[in-house]
């Protein structure tokens, strides 16, 4: 593992196959149905109980299934205590989880994590993480996102569940690039067998248990960043689903907080650390890239479109936009 800008966490990437953590809580009822799923599809190991979990092995591929008593979101440094206790070297985490929203829209979602634009930096998040530092995000974000979309509306779920994406947000703190899968947002929809089954067969198509080729990253890929607009994302939302694209970091205006603008100069705010550290973060998990950043213009005054724009010219990250992205 190496340090860059303060905040980002980089992990080096593996000379060899390395493992799959797929990762529950006991304490959340959609963490639960998803490992139901998961295990349902069959081809696991006996479970073996273990310091800080029970754990299947996977008969086929590579792909550790994990249930901690622990609330996932609390769980820092889980990957590398997984690695320690099996001896094993993990490549990814893959966390499944429930999803809450104030307005309890059925929603089947995913998200990279971190708590960029939030200060004091380094201070403990209030639904875990620490302010200011993001995690390598799974190069899986935007393969098992398309995946969701054909299966969601393959088996119907469109009717009743949002299929979407969300910008990056809360913890654990890790060094393996990660991602959350969700279900949303009440416990009805957390106990769905159609929900946790939907995503349970995405899974394992994307990782290849059925013994079919998994999805893997291969240098020389389009990787974006997407920055701007809301939680939700819709215009990054739009272009993945309409292209080949693979995809890191997402941050909503509120993970880009501007200070103190006076025409002419730098504005203060934790805007760039958050950008630095994501653009970071992101290059991490995906060697050999091609970068680029896509922004929700509409959501950025003038002003703050000028300075995210100055400072991705001296990250060396240009900036794609309109038919050309969903052409990709």
């Amino acid at each position: 593992m190496l340090e860059g800008v303060a905040g980002v966490i980089i992990r080096v990437p593996p000379l060899r196959d390395m493992v799959t953590l797929l990762m529950a809580s006991s304490g959340d009822e959609a963490s639960l149905n998803l490992h139901r799923a998961m295990l349902d599809l069959g081809g696991w190991s006996e479970p073996s109980t273990m310091p800080h979990g029970t754990i299947h092995h996977h008969q086929l591929r590579d792909v550790h299934l994990l249930l901690i008593e622990q609330l996932h979101i609390h769980a820092d440094g889980i990957d590398a205590i997984h690695e320690e206790q099996t001896g094993c070297e993990l490549d990814e985490v893959l966390i499944l989880s429930r999803h809450v929203s104030a307005s309890n829209t059925p929603a089947l979602t995913l998200h990279a994590i971190g708590i960029p634009g939030e200060t004091p930096h380094g201070e403990e998040g209030l639904a875990g993480g620490r302010r200011g530092t993001v995690v390598p995000p799974s190069p899986r974000f935007a393969s098992l996102f398309r995946g969701m979309l054909a299966e969601g509306r393959s088996r119907g779920l469109d009717e009743e569940y949002d299929l979407t994406l969300e910008t990056t947000h809360h913890g654990p703190v890790l060094s393996t690039p990660t991602l959350y899968i969700e279900i949303g947002s009440t416990e009805s929809q957390w106990k769905s067998s159609a929900a946790g089954d939907a995503w349970a067969s995405v899974i394992s198509n994307n990782l290849g248990l059925d013994g079919s080729e998994s999805v893997s990253w291969e240098a020389g890929g389009d990787v974006m960043i997407g920055l701007g607009g809301g939680h939700y994302a819709p215009r990054h939302k739009a272009v993945l689903s309409e292209s080949n694209l693979w995809v890191g970091h997402l941050l909503a205006n509120y993970a880009l907080p501007f200070e103190n603008h006076i025409e002419g100069d730098e504005p203060d705010g934790a805007w760039k650390h958050s950008i630095q550290t994501s653009v970071e973060s992101t290059m991490s998990s995906f060697p050999g890239g091609r970068f680029f950043a896509h922004l929700d213009r509409k959501s950025f005054k003038g002003w703050q479109r000028t300075a995210i724009l100055r400072l991705l010219d001296e990250l060396g990250v240009p900036v794609r936009r309109g038919k050309e992205l969903n052409q990709s």
